[in-house]
């Protein structure tokens, strides 16, 4: 138990690591030289350093303290350290990585670039319970007792940010910043979801014994039935759920159509799947052989 903590806390640290770096390297390298500025704390940090000629380490560092104590009150022991170790070390890489020459000063390519290394570097800490940020760290606690979701409340933290962007550095920055922030944000969902993101998807039709065994045998996926009834009818239903892939989800319309063109579909999204998603094929190939042969022999 000892070794598998240990390993444990090891992982977490060398990922935090590699995620704070690359974090460090896309602000120092593409953003902060060309004047653009990140969302949160950093992006407060970043006009604070150009406006003291101070370091940017050192107002990444103090600016978020205060929202860790409140994050220790509100999230716990493990998320403090773990954004404590983060946000320490990126003030430390900070400073390393600003002795380096810049990658480019083109605007749109360090909007780009520099969005997308941010993003990973993001996603990363994020996937091992840490956060830079303190808007972020007040967002979460705050979307718990009001109707905002935390995004909106980042968002709001941001418009000001950037609109203090704009009469610091002038709105064409503050433009880029924008392109910048919107690359960040949806480079972290890729990070966190995948680009083979999942989709939930409810089947509801009179023929739902042979799609659940078109789906289980061409796209080899377990699916589950769900005793319902029509609104309308009172008649039972048996309704089909099932998790499948995006890249997926136009063999199974196909599959569905083949069947029953009239059946009812419903697709959201899924952000965190575990067990018993993916059957292996060899058991799923049995159990639809198994099932049919029963069928068979009913009739």
């Amino acid at each position: 138990m000892k070794t598998a903590s240990s390993f444990n806390i090891i992982k977490k640290v060398l990922f935090l690591s590699v995620g704070v770096a690359l974090v460090a390297f896309g602000l120092e390298q593409f953003l902060v030289p060309n004047n653009i500025i990140d969302g949160g704390i950093v992006g407060i940090s970043i006009i604070t350093s150009y406006l003291t000629k101070l370091p940017l380490g050192i107002f990444i560092f103090c600016f978020n303290l205060p929202f860790l104590y409140f994050g220790y009150k509100h999230l716990g022991r493990n998320f403090l350290f773990s954004s404590l170790f983060s946000i320490a070390l990126l003030s430390i890489a900070v400073s390393i990585f600003h002795h380096f020459p810049s990658v480019t000063q083109d605007l749109l390519l360090s909007s780009i670039f520099g969005g997308i290394i941010i993003g990973i570097g993001l996603g990363i800490i994020f996937r091992n319970n840490g956060s830079l940020d303190g808007t972020e760290i007040v967002a979460i606690t705050f979307s718990r007792k009001i109707s905002f979701s935390v995004g909106e409340i980042i968002m709001f933290f941001n418009v000001f940010i950037l609109a203090s962007a704009g009469v610091v550095f002038g709105w064409d920055r503050a433009m880029y910043s924008l392109i910048s922030y919107f690359i960040i944000f949806k480079t972290i969902d890729v990070v966190l979801d995948g680009l083979d993101e999942s989709k939930s998807v409810i089947i509801v039709s009179d023929y739902y014994e042979e799609i659940a065994l078109a789906i289980m045998q061409h796209l080899e996926r377990g699916v589950t039935y769900i005793d319902g009834q029509g609104g309308y009818t009172k008649e039972p239903k048996k309704i089909i759920f099932c998790v499948i892939t995006r890249l997926e989800l136009a063999e199974l319309k196909h599959l569905i159509g083949e069947i029953d063109p009239s059946a009812f579909i419903a697709i959201e999204n899924v952000h965190e799947v575990t067990g018993g998603f993916i059957k292996k094929k060899k058991q799923m190939l049995k159990f639809t052989q198994k099932k049919l042969l029963n069928e068979t022999k009913n009739n």
